[in-house]
């Protein structure tokens, strides 16, 4: 068995700075409960040639991501506020694509948790990972939260370098059992 080891990160909410603008052609799409199923395909691209997909057999199938979005927005510390898709609007054919996602929890009064922050592999590199977590931690801050933590994967150096830029510092080095696998990702 081999272990990956992981960082919980936590960050106090004023000391959060930046911006959730988007670069133009994005929008933000609040939580609706029917939007649970655009979650989970963004959630799904974002993750599943990843190595959070060892850790979390869920994100290696469209199913697995549904199934994980319905089981967090049931969760009576589901947090509607901290809880966004990002959408790139096409100027041809008027069409919408997702491409990114994050979800918030709300597990104490003055605490939040930053759940899944993925951004769609074609939308990499603009800005939307910062934008997403800043807007999440608007909506905390906004409804008292005082801080906020997430957990990600220590080898995920991009997300690492990206959550110490906001100011989270790591509070936790933890171990997870990883599945191993050499089967292809299933679509």
């Amino acid at each position: 068995m081999k272990y990956i080891r992981r960082f919980r990160m936590e960050v106090r909410c004023d000391a959060v700075s930046g911006t959730s603008e988007l670069p133009d052609g994005y929008r933000w799409v609040r939580w609706t409960p029917e939007l649970a199923r655009r979650h989970a395909r963004v959630k799904f691209l974002s993750f599943r040639s990843e190595i959070d997909t060892r850790l979390f057999s869920c994100f290696e199938t469209y199913r697995g991501c549904l199934k994980l979005m319905n089981d967090i927005c049931r969760q009576s510390s589901f947090f509607p506020d901290s809880t966004w898709l990002i959408a790139k609007q096409s100027f041809v054919d008027l069409s919408t694509l997702d491409c990114g996602t994050i979800q918030g929890m709300r597990v104490a009064e003055k605490l939040g948790a930053i759940q899944n922050v993925g951004i769609i592999r074609d939308a990499r590199g603009l800005g939307l990972g910062r934008a997403l977590v800043v807007k999440a931690i608007e909506g905390f801050r906004e409804t008292g939260a005082q801080r906020v933590y997430l957990e990600v994967t220590a080898d995920n150096r991009p997300a690492v370098a990206l959550y110490e830029s906001l100011g989270f510092r790591v509070t936790r080095t933890m171990f997870k059992a990883a599945r191993r696998f050499s089967a292809p990702v299933r679509v």
